[in-house]
């Protein structure tokens, strides 16, 4: 065996794992939903990121673009929400 062919086949393996654990998770969250568990404001939180990256992408249809366009999106919707935050605390909202 060459060290290429090692190198092959441990990153096929890291790949699994995750992709492994990513169906573990989303496996989770659906039981939990069904389940009653999970609130629909955390579900709507937790995928803003993936929604923004695939609106990006279907604009795009460039990964790498469309992963900068969802990391600029999230700093906007952070620093929206820290002003948003600040004027709530100051205002007393």
């Amino acid at each position: 065996m060459t060290s290429a062919l090692i190198v092959q086949i441990a990153v096929i393996g890291a790949f699994v794992l995750m992709g492994l654990g990513i169906l573990s998770m989303i496996f989770s969250g659906v039981r939990g939903i069904a389940q009653g568990k999970q609130d629909f404001k955390r579900i709507a939180l937790i995928s803003t990121p993936v929604i923004i990256f695939a609106i990006s992408y279907l604009a795009t249809n460039d990964v790498t673009k469309a992963g900068v366009l969802t990391t600029m999106g999230m700093m906007v919707i952070m620093i929206v929400s820290i002003v948003f935050t600040g004027l709530r605390g100051t205002f007393k909202f």
